[in-house]
């Protein structure tokens, strides 16, 4: 293998809890809610899927399906998914709710899996080429800065600045040619077997993830280093 590409929200790194996120967000705000008010808000949000990189939607709302199927080709689109979904749930301000989509996108809302940097630096010391593609609609590479680990990556290639989303082989490909890799000498690790999936179209290896809390996935990624020899 002579390069590497990950995914971002579930494979390197895990987004904050649900009532982290609205928790943070109220801090900011200065608005108030009781914990049991609080409680019920963060599961309603869960269920509604309103977090970016956290649950599913339990039920999509047919007036949402057709922009959620394609949520990850622009900003915009992205946006008006999750800030749709999240509008289904009853918050003390509608101001809230445009304030929670601002809060996924900080660093602070992520956190790296445990051995993420470890497989990364080694894989630069191997001098393996280093990809991150994601289907998104906002920079993440302000997540990588804050944590340590942009010095690590030589593309990103990101759905939504190509208007392509995975499991679309073109996203793949574009790495591959940010990389000038050949596609069957290139690993995608991610944990959606119906995106990341997408790669061994082009001829890549796929190995995949759980997308797990932080704390449950302690050294997922570490075979990545032995698929790669």
């Amino acid at each position: 293998m002579t390069a590497v590409l990950f995914d971002f929200s579930g494979t390197l790194f895990r987004v904050e809890s649900t009532a982290s996120w609205l928790r943070a967000v109220l801090r900011r705000t200065g608005l108030a809610m009781t914990e049991a008010e609080l409680a019920r808000a963060a599961a309603a949000l869960e269920a509604a899927g309103a977090l970016p990189g956290g649950a599913a939607p339990v039920g999509l709302p047919a007036d949402l399906a057709g922009l959620w199927a394609v949520r990850d080709k622009s900003a915009e689109l992205h946006r008006a998914a999750y800030t749709g979904l999240s509008r289904r749930v009853p918050l003390p301000d509608p101001g809230l709710h445009d304030a929670l989509y601002e809060r996924h996108m900080s660093p602070a809302a992520w956190s790296p899996y445990p051995d993420a940097a470890e497989v990364l630096r080694t894989l630069r010391e191997r001098g393996i080429g280093i990809g991150v593609v994601s289907n998104i609609g906002w920079d993440l590479r302000p997540v990588f800065r804050e944590h340590g680990f942009d010095a690590y990556v030589d593309a990103y290639v990101l759905s939504y600045e190509h208007g392509v989303q995975k499991p679309d082989p073109r996203l793949f490909s574009a790495a591959c040619e940010e990389l000038g890799a050949d596609p069957r000498q290139v690993l995608m690790v991610g944990d959606s077997r119906a995106a990341d999936g997408g790669a061994a179209a082009l001829g890549c290896r796929v190995h995949f993830v759980d997308h797990l809390p932080v704390a449950q996935r302690p050294d997922a990624l570490l075979p990545v280093l032995e698929l790669v020899g």
